[in-house]
């Protein structure tokens, strides 16, 4: 193991405070820390010790409705009928 390998296994983790999160455990809020660890991401209770993987998702797809469907839009051209001239 070289000097700079050894430099990264022994540098603290840095760990962010997840602002307004709620510990599932003992309900304390924003004591909640995330951190990566091995890979993974790990969030971690500093009031009781709570800890547990966070595992990301992709975003869940978007339904298909009438405003969202993918379909070709048809565009068709408006005229515009002015009326007769009224004659006085």
């Amino acid at each position: 193991m070289t000097k700079d390998d050894s430099d990264k296994q022994q540098k603290p983790q840095k760990k962010r405070f997840i602002a307004g999160a709620v510990c599932p455990r003992c309900s304390a809020m924003d004591r909640i820390v995330n951190f990566r660890e091995g890979g993974k991401n790990y969030r971690e209770c500093v009031e009781c010790g709570f800890k547990d993987e966070i595992r990301l998702q992709s975003s869940p797809r978007e339904l298909n409705t009438r405003v969202t469907a993918d379909r070709e839009e048809v565009v068709t051209p408006v005229k515009i009928i002015q009326p007769p001239k009224k004659e006085q």
